[in-house]
């Protein structure tokens, strides 16, 4: 039981120490490895064997760095940039607040997840400097959107989350039909939007200026050409290449074509000479490299756990110590579901196996079915936000750290950590009681 809280433990104290977070993980899972009694190539091979179960999303986030960079020199940001900085300069809360309302649509109407990211912040962080907007907010903001619409809204990535819950308690035992999970998960979204509001208008509502950095990583006047910024063909050929990239991506189910194809489109278009090419692929590897190597090693991490069976073994001991059905009870599970999650980071691969052992559990002391689900999806999703391996906090970093000005862990990690695992934690355990 100690194996994942200690792993789990070593990889956030390293990273609050400002240890790179591929080295905090990577420790991490060897630590989980040792702990089990395997020796230290054992650990490493287990390691290295489960980094491939996120080949496909790494290469993906590669691709969108890519045309994130092709799209931000058709000129396109630019006209966005200083449009939204005539409409909105020295109005941050509602400047943070429409980010948030754009994030959230990636998840539900317009299912692209992280993908708009690199593309929509670099440009911006012009304006966040001149504002003095807090770039924590926009973190704050930015996962949010990432994360809350799923947790409450069964359409695109939230259909697969709530599709994900419902099928893995169904095989546990208890039927839940889809339809019903929103109405489970309504009250820990609620809390999320209370943490949204806290950190906007409250934890980071002051103006915050940051030093100026010498060795920026990437110059966010680079995703902009030169010149007042105007809409011409270009841009429109770019707003086409985008569609057919949403399009191909929704139709074959694949953000690796979809941005593949967006950037076909782009040399097809003529919006982007062939002889950029490499400059284009250099700098979206400098942009996402970082993100995607840390969900390769993550996967890995996530490895160690599943094959030394620690993970069942942790929800098994914490499940027997319990006791029957009740607020303290729910606690504990929901707290499990944090350090599980923290240490996988991601809610979607976390429910599977908490459902598995949840279930029987709350049959046997009887929990209700919504009460069951709402246990279930917020244990899940507790920890998504703050993990340092988890995209819903790497994807905020990937864009907000284009000048090398935010920190991963102490910029996106620990606010977003702070306004929802708590607020999901309270009003998770508010949901069990009156469901």
């Amino acid at each position: 039981m100690f194996t994942v809280i200690i792993s789990v433990l070593v990889m956030i104290l390293l990273s609050l120490l400002r240890v790179n977070v591929v080295l905090a993980i990577l420790v991490a899972g060897i630590t989980a490895g040792l702990m089990t009694g395997l020796n230290l190539n054992d650990s490493l091979q287990l390691l290295i064997e489960g980094m491939g179960g996120q080949a496909e999303t790494a290469l993906s986030y590669i691709l969108l760095g890519v045309f994130a960079m092709m799209i931000g020199y058709s000129g396109i940001t630019g006209v966005l940039v200083s449009s939204l900085l005539h409409v909105l300069r020295g109005k941050r809360g509602i400047l943070i607040m429409t980010i948030a309302a754009v994030a959230c649509l990636s998840q539900n109407l317009v299912p692209v997840h992280i993908a708009f990211v690199p593309i929509l912040i670099p440009p911006m962080l012009k304006i966040f400097d001149e504002m003095n907007v807090d770039r924590r907010a926009v973190a704050s903001a930015l996962t949010f959107g990432l994360k809350a619409p799923y947790v409450m809204i069964p359409v695109g990535f939230g259909f697969i989350f709530h599709n994900t819950i419902s099928e893995e308690m169904i095989s546990s035992g208890m039927n839940v039909p889809v339809q019903d999970i929103w109405k489970a998960m309504l009250i820990p979204g609620i809390g999320m939007i209370v943490g949204l509001f806290i950190a906007v208008f409250v934890t980071y509502r002051k103006p915050r200026q940051l030093e100026k950095n010498a060795d920026k990583a990437i110059d966010p006047s680079s995703f902009e050409d030169e010149g007042a910024p105007s809409f011409g063909a270009k841009q429109i050929l770019t707003l086409a290449a985008i569609m057919g990239a949403l399009i191909v991506q929704v139709s074959m189910d694949s953000l690796i074509f979809g941005a593949l194809s967006g950037i076909i489109l782009m040399f097809v278009f003529r919006v982007v000479p062939f002889r950029h090419g490499d400059d284009m692929v250099n700098d979206g590897v400098k942009l996402m490299g970082m993100i995607a190597f840390v969900m390769l090693i993550a996967s890995g991490f996530a490895n160690v756990l599943k094959e030394t069976g620690v993970i069942d073994e942790m929800v098994e001991n914490a499940v027997a110590v319990s006791g029957g059905a009740g607020v303290a009870t729910a606690a504990v599970m929901l707290l499990v579901g944090l350090i599980v999650t923290m240490g996988i980071g991601t809610s979607f691969g976390t429910v599977p196996i908490l459902a598995a052992l949840f279930v029987p559990f709350c049959l046997s002391v009887g929990y209700s079915p919504l009460a069951t689900a709402a246990l279930i999806g917020t244990a899940g999703a507790m920890g998504d936000a703050g993990s340092p391996a988890s995209d819903s906090t790497l994807g905020p970093t990937s864009g907000l750290n284009a000048d090398g000005r935010h920190h991963h862990i102490w910029d996106t990690c620990v606010p977003t950590f702070i306004h929802y695992n708590i607020p999901l934690f309270f009003f998770g355990l508010i949901a069990t009681i009156v469901l």
